[in-house]
């Protein structure tokens, strides 16, 4: 399978698996351009997914103290499959969205053709744009994100967006996710945290609520 974004096709070559803990896989996948790791709750196929993305650092586990692997582990199996991805590069847009596209063309092969894409920060921008390039995505989640790169917000529409962000913090102000929101058609949703910063930790567990609710109704 291969993806295109602006000029540049991604070749997926195949996917590995490097373990297993936790009831997930812990995979590589290899493409045309590098590798990238990726973790992974099943669900059976049918099942929608949720494919997740950190910042403009990369990683896996997502931001307040490992948001994306604990409402994985809530979702699987009984309501959707979980792909956590690390970037190849992380930190250009181009290559991350590639990287994201991929994910739901991976997703998509075993049988879960509705995903729902969740980013953080520079993740947060990337999941938008790689919304905006792929029909399989049914709902967006943008979590304390930056508005620099980020494409149509408006263009989702009626793909449901959720945004949330800390009015404390440190590295993006709180009107990014207000920008956002005020750009973007409905359905959208928007929840401010006060006193909690960028790495959402202080608000970590009315965020899982929200999101988990926000799950309940778009999956």
């Amino acid at each position: 399978m291969a993806r295109r974004d602006e000029n540049r096709t991604l070749s997926f070559l195949e996917v590995r698996s490097s373990g297993h803990r936790d009831e997930a896989a812990d995979l590589v996948f290899e493409t045309s351009e590098g590798e990238n790791i990726a973790r992974h709750h099943e669900a059976p196929a049918g099942h929608p997914a949720v494919l997740w993305v950190f910042g403009s650092g990369g990683g896996l586990g997502g931001p307040a103290g490992g948001l994306y692997e604990r409402l994985g582990r809530r979702l699987a199996p009984g309501r959707a499959a979980s792909l956590q991805l690390d970037y190849r590069q992380p930190g250009n847009m181009v290559a991350c969205v590639l990287d994201v596209l991929v994910g739901v063309e991976y997703l998509k092969s075993r049988g879960h053709s509705r995903v729902v894409l969740v980013g953080h920060s520079f993740g947060g921008a990337v999941v938008i744009n790689a919304a905006l390039s792929s029909d399989d995505v049914i709902a967006v989640a943008s979590l304390s994100p930056q508005t620099h790169g980020v494409g149509n917000v408006a263009e989702l529409s009626p793909r449901p967006i959720f945004l949330a962000h800390g009015e404390a913090d440190e590295i993006l102000p709180y009107s990014c996710s207000a920008s956002l929101f005020v750009s973007a058609r409905k359905p959208k949703e928007l929840k401010l945290y006060p006193g909690c910063r960028h790495g959402l930790d202080a608000c970590r567990d009315q965020l899982d609520a929200d999101l988990e609710e926000w799950f309940n109704r778009v999956l």
